[in-house]
């Protein structure tokens, strides 16, 4: 029996997702959690064979979370589901640990195949996303945001929701004047001098849900 746990802000992905899984004899839906911190409590509580993971989620992201498990050490097998399928990101998220990758508007069936897959502990990507990886390798094609380490990127992904520095490092468990020094220096990476540049960059590297994304300046 394969157990899995699904880590989603959205009740109604939650809910789609366990409707799909739990008709499956061999799979079973062994716990569900709203935020990255529910999902990694749950982790190490229940050590599920596949946790479904949401990258973008208030407070925590996904890609901390997939890091933290990979850190650990521990057994459970990350497949990101997301909306965003740039290739980039993928590859951010793989290279962190993941070993699925799929978009939220895959099939049931697609979703089923990539949880019995990579609970034998094989990759399983959706195949436009594996499709843009190999033409992204095929052309060296990288992304800006490469030069980011996995905690700038998750500073930066903060701060274009419009969090203050003072949130975000009670929530990275850092000061602010730390915080302060990350955001400096993945603008100077960047090559941008403003939030709403930050934001626009991400969107076009698929880092953003929608070019409509809710886009706030922070303040100290």
């Amino acid at each position: 029996m394969i157990s899995v746990i699904l880590v989603d802000d959205h009740e109604l992905v939650r809910t789609g997702f366990r409707m799909i899984l739990q008709q499956q004899p061999d799979i079973e839906v062994v716990g569900e959690a709203d935020s990255a911190e529910e999902g990694l409590r749950l982790i190490r509580s229940l050590a599920p064979d596949i946790a479904l993971v949401d990258v973008h989620m208030p407070g925590m992201s996904g890609i901390e979370l997939t890091e933290r498990i990979g850190r650990s050490k521990m057994s459970t097998r990350i497949i990101i589901v997301t909306v965003v399928d740039d290739a980039r990101f993928p590859k951010r998220l793989l290279d962190a640990g993941a070993l699925g990758y799929l978009t939220k508007g895959c099939s049931a069936n697609e979703l089923v195949l990539a949880v019995k897959q990579v609970a034998t502990g094989r990759r399983y990507l959706a195949p436009a996303v594996a499709q843009q990886l190999a033409l992204a390798t095929l052309d060296g094609h990288s992304s800006p945001f490469d030069v980011l380490s996995s905690r700038e990127l998750e500073v930066a992904m903060m701060l274009v929701r419009g969090k203050p520095l003072t949130a975000i490092g009670e929530q990275l468990s850092l000061s602010p004047k730390t915080v302060s020094t990350y955001k400096q220096r993945l603008m100077e990476k960047l090559h941008v001098d403003h939030v709403l540049s930050l934001a626009h960059l991400m969107t076009v590297h698929g880092l953003l849900d929608s070019p409509n994304h809710h886009v706030g300046t922070p303040s100290l």
